[in-house]
């Protein structure tokens, strides 16, 4: 078995007045974080300087450069977007950290476009400062949405112990049953069967799907939608092959534990997915845009401007991206071999079992 070359991971600033360059110093503080990838942090390297002098306990160093040629896969890359000084305020919300966010945004972007990255972790922006003629969306994954031309994506929050996807993400609440259709759950449906697959590994995935009303409806008595469209969305993604199940009450199907039985878990809305995710995952959750070409992970968080630049933020989210993204992107590499020539998914299995049914003689 030959050894895969590590996997280049572009890394975006976020607000420049928020925690992102923060995280990214502490996290790759850590130089054993060099041996699962290559980063390129697409910034400024007088930005990183400036938030290197905030963070007290670091060992972070790095290589600025303009030129993909001379990525060195055993250093931290300063893949330098922009040349002027920038007037950094941390803490304080202004038209600055969002033209810069957005900046190394789309530079990370056209980076993957060009194959130069493998993958990309984006740091939190702050949704109303990044508003303009280039950029009118709620966050990132409508912009990568649009960027990659995709038909539709879904929000998915990772952790170790359950995968929560969402049928709608940034909206108003008053907003939300109207966006709730048969046709836009069996989309996020088909998006979550193939990536848990593809990006994930799992042959036959589980996924359950949560009601949109309280206790799912109670068949009707609290609203219909369960019973006129959610149902009939899962009846009929399982007659395309989908272990689709539900619609479960959101509050008893994450109080009884019941997540733990399936690979995802389909939510209606931001809140009924994220907030019982955010309790349960302790602080190590990640935010993955499933249905890209590109990899794209995210800490579960946002900019915090209330500790920016006072050296207090935890990057264990963050971290856990990282990782994230590293191995979404060589499980997908190790699908498309096993899809090319099936035997090599097989022959693995097979020697193993050989070789203990000799040990057990």
């Amino acid at each position: 078995m030959t050894n895969k070359p590590k996997p280049v991971i572009g890394i975006t600033s976020g607000d420049l007045n928020g925690i992102g360059i923060e995280l990214i110093i502490k996290a790759f503080s850590d130089q054993r974080l060099l041996d699962f990838c290559t980063p390129v942090i697409f910034a400024s390297n007088k930005v990183v300087n400036f938030y290197r002098k905030t963070v007290t306990e670091s060992s972070f160093s790095f290589y600025h450069t303009r030129e993909f040629d001379k990525i060195n896969p055993k250093q931290v890359t300063i893949f330098n977007c922009w040349d002027e000084e920038v007037n950094i305020t941390p803490g304080v919300l202004n038209e600055t950290g969002g033209r810069y966010a957005v900046a190394s945004l789309q530079a990370a972007i056209e980076a993957f476009k060009e194959k130069k990255i493998d993958g990309l972790v984006t740091a939190p922006l702050h949704k109303s400062n990044v508003q303009s003629e280039s950029f009118s969306y709620t966050g990132h994954t409508p912009f990568l949405k649009d960027s990659f031309g995709a038909p539709d994506v879904v929000m998915m929050l990772c952790a170790d112990n359950m995968r929560v996807a969402l049928v709608t993400e940034h909206i108003s609440v008053s907003a939300i049953a109207q966006h709730i259709t048969a046709e836009a759950i069996l989309s996020k449906l088909n998006i979550i069967n193939s990536s848990l697959q593809k990006d994930f590994g799992i042959s036959k995935p589980r996924i359950a799907v949560l009601g949109l009303n309280p206790h799912a409806g109670d068949e009707g008595l609290v609203g219909n939608e369960e019973q006129t469209i959610i149902a009939p969305a899962i009846k009929q993604a399982k007659n395309n092959g989908i272990l689709a199940f539900g619609p479960y009450s959101a509050d008893a199907f994450f109080a009884r534990g019941q997540y733990e039985k399936f690979d995802a878990v389909l939510a209606m809305y931001h809140d009924q997915g994220l907030i019982p995710f955010k309790s349960l995952a302790v602080g190590e959750g990640v935010n993955f845009t499933a249905g890209l070409e590109l990899v794209r992970t995210s800490p579960d968080h946002g900019v915090a401007f209330d500790i920016a630049g006072k050296d207090r933020a935890d990057a264990g989210s963050f971290i856990q991206s990282i990782f994230f993204c590293a191995d979404v992107i060589n499980q997908r590499s190790e699908y498309a071999d096993q899809r090319s020539n099936p035997m090599r998914k097989i022959a693995p299995d097979v020697v193993s079992r050989l070789a203990d049914e000799k040990i057990e003689e």
